[in-house]
């Protein structure tokens, strides 16, 4: 397995992929091991959802997820308190953070997508009420993008007395 520091690194966006199947078994080992991420009183707020080719189809994404061989949807708890909601939505961000770093190791890229937010996705998706979604799209990268530069932390970085 890669070093951490170079795997954060150069772990990518990928937007889209070849048709190589992703090992399921794979995946759901990257999600076990993903779900190690720092959760507050150990909520585990996360469900995962295998999206089938039926389902996949009445998304309707427009870019179809990359052509990515799997798309996933992340679901979480969004309780009414702020304090709450965002925590559930914190520790699911950092699960996901742990499956792409975890799958990047291995080859394998993700794309995150914006389309959770609209409540046709959640109902075509089974959605409960008061509830969040991610979707994603998993697979081997076509390409992988190049590095963009980033603003060293030292410039966004104060001290207090």
């Amino acid at each position: 397995m890669a070093d951490i520091q170079e795997l954060v690194k150069a772990r990518r966006h990928i937007k889209e992929f070849t048709d190589r199947p992703v090992a399921e078994e794979d995946v759901i080992e990257w999600l076990n091991t993903a779900i190690y991420a720092p959760n507050h009183r150990m909520t585990q707020p996360w469900e995962v959802i295998f999206v089938g080719p039926e389902t996949r189809s009445k998304l309707n994404h427009p870019a179809d997820f990359g052509h990515a061989p799997l798309v996933m949807a992340i679901v979480w708890k969004a309780p009414e308190n702020a304090i709450e909601r965002d925590e559930n939505l914190i520790s699911t961000a950092a699960m996901m953070q742990n499956f792409c770093l975890l799958a990047w190791a291995h080859g394998v890229g993700v794309r995150w997508t914006s389309i959770g937010w609209r409540q046709d996705i959640k109902d075509i998706l089974g959605v409960p009420e008061g509830h969040e979604v991610l979707v994603v799209g998993v697979g081997y990268p076509e390409t992988i993008p190049s590095v963009k530069p980033r603003t060293p932390i030292t410039e966004k970085l104060r001290r207090l007395p």
